[in-house]
């Protein structure tokens, strides 16, 4: 049987400086998405990569005495070294000076060519060489960029021109469309009504290449113009499945993407730009693009240009792989803006983790180990069930549902707090049916059936903190003596009360999330 598929994708990241806190974050949300969906049962393709093109790299190995391809290739083990860090589960890594980008882009544009949606023209106007951005005089603010405050440069050259400002009622009827069909284009909602906003105020033409410089892609049709870099980088998501190549049939199976996660700050490339290259190429356009807020220190957007912008390697230094991983999805809700802080990563990594998932595993390892052998009980019989068998069975019966409706709104803080509610009940559970007075008593039926109740709900629970923490799911899946939890593929299945096998072999292992201490 054929698996539906499922294609979701980060946008590349520009190669001006090592990855930090905010692209890491956008990677381990899709990340997390696609490690999910493949529990789901769904043939997953998730993409990420590097924006390598535009004025601003060529004038960085400028000033570095290198050319622009040594530089970004210098640049790019970088990001790659850093997913591998965090455990991040791409398929594919695409890199805009790759030659199947290249073809792919060069393919795009001779197709708008022949369709007439490009003109030839020239420009005038406002650019921001950091943001690579046009802007016009109204756009600005006291002279300067207003999206990054920096300094902007006129610009005069001939460029050619896509007819953006033919797709405005088209882009209108698009949204529309999606949102009556329950299945909004633009998520969240807050940005949908600025795009929509933005669109209804009216569309200009938009510039597709560049003169001044060249590095970048060359337009097929006028070799001496190349191609605008957030242009360019708009395209690998359609080139890295093989468009305009011979083998396009990956194009074929897997678009259009399902979800796009990009940062607020380009949702207008992302939602009017994209879309509008696509049906002007009668391609189909994505289903959704979600834009996620920023992350805020002290109240500022974290970023290279403002210098406080930090490194994942220092964060899972102290906190552990999974430790960041579950932070930041935990603590700030996907979406909207969200401060971040060490003090209130030391509170979850103890509370959250330590506390109550980590203790919970140990404790019940050990007691696993002490009072049964180590290994798992069987099944107990339904018609002994208490009230607390029946409250832990619930929730965990409940928990497949609740974390699927949060996954598909993108609330992994909602789908982790599902989580977390089996996680505490079984720590109650243990508290309240006290499992070493029952071995002091003698009650070794009611011992095996708490125990091995304890043991399911844990069970049940690691499936589902899997997507976010990987490592250490995978870690409690073995010490329950289960396989390989990445194999899991029906999750609902598999979360099922009574999956648990008698006879298991149980090691309780080292911890998983020790405590952090102020001073360590």
């Amino acid at each position: 049987m054929t698996k539906p598929t499922f294609y979701l994708t980060t946008p590349i990241y520009y190669v001006n400086a090592e990855p930090h806190l905010g692209t890491a974050y956008t990677t381990i949300a899709a990340d997390a998405l696609a490690r999910y969906r493949r529990m789901t049962g769904y043939d997953v393709m998730f993409l990420t990569g590097l924006d390598e093109h535009g004025q601003k790299i060529a004038q960085a190995a400028e000033a570095a005495g290198m050319d622009p391809q040594s530089w970004v290739d210098a640049i790019a083990p970088t990001f790659t070294k850093t997913w591998e860090m965090l455990e991040i589960s791409n398929d594919d890594f695409i890199r805009t000076t790759q030659e199947r980008h290249t073809l792919g882009v060069q393919a795009f544009w001779q197709e708008l060519y022949d369709r007439g949606a490009v003109y030839q023209g020239r420009y005038e106007g406002w650019y921001c060489v950091p943001d690579e951005t046009f802007w016009s005089q109204e756009d600005l603010v006291d002279g300067m960029c207003p999206q990054c405050g920096r300094e902007v440069q006129f610009v005069s050259e001939d460029n050619w021109f896509f007819r953006l400002s033919d797709y405005q009622e088209r882009l209108l009827d698009f949204y529309e469309a999606r949102e009556a069909a329950g299945a909004p284009f633009i998520q969240p909602e807050t940005r949908r009504n600025e795009v929509v906003s933005f669109v209804r105020s009216g569309l200009k033409d938009l510039s597709i290449s560049r003169t001044t410089f060249s590095w970048g892609i060359p337009l097929p049709f006028a070799p001496d113009h190349v191609t605008y870099v957030w242009i360019d980088a708009l395209l690998n998501y359609i080139t890295a499945l093989g468009y305009g190549s011979d083998d396009h049939s990956a194009f074929d199976r897997y678009w259009p993407a399902d979800v796009q996660f990009v940062g607020k700050d380009i949702i207008r490339f992302h939602c009017v730009i994209w879309p509008a290259m696509l049906m002007a190429a009668g391609i189909e356009p994505p289903k959704s693009v979600f834009a996620h807020g920023f992350l805020l220190t002290k109240g500022e957007k974290m970023s290279k240009s403002k210098g406080n912008a930090q490194t994942p390697a220092s964060l899972v230094k102290k906190f552990g792989v999974d430790g960041y991983r579950y932070y930041f999805l935990r603590d700030v809700t996907f979406g909207q803006d969200g401060s971040i802080s060490m003090e209130s990563m030391v509170q979850r990594y103890n509370g959250d983790l330590a506390n109550d998932w980590g203790n919970l595993c140990s404790r019940l390892f050990n007691m696993t180990e002490k009072y049964l052998g180590g290994l798992t009980p069987p099944p107990p019989a339904r018609e002994c069930e208490t009230g607390a068998d029946c409250t832990l069975r619930s929730i965990a019966g409940f928990l497949p549902e609740k974390y699927e409706a949060a996954m598909r709104r993108l609330d992994y803080a909602s789908a982790l707090e599902a989580t977390w509610d089996l996680i505490k009940e079984a720590n109650r559970y243990i508290e309240a049916e006290a499992p070493w007075n029952l071995a002091k008593q003698g009650d070794d039926t009611r011992l095996s059936a708490v125990l091995y109740n304890a043991l399911e709900a844990v069970r049940i629970a690691a499936l589902f903190t899997a997507p976010v923490m990987p490592g250490t799911s995978s870690a409690v899946w073995q010490r329950l003596g289960l396989g390989d939890i990445e194999e899991v593929d029906d999750v609902f299945t598999e979360a099922q009360w009574g999956r648990l096998p008698a006879g298991l072999g149980v090691r309780k292992g080292e911890p998983l999330f020790p405590r952090i201490y102020e001073e360590d």
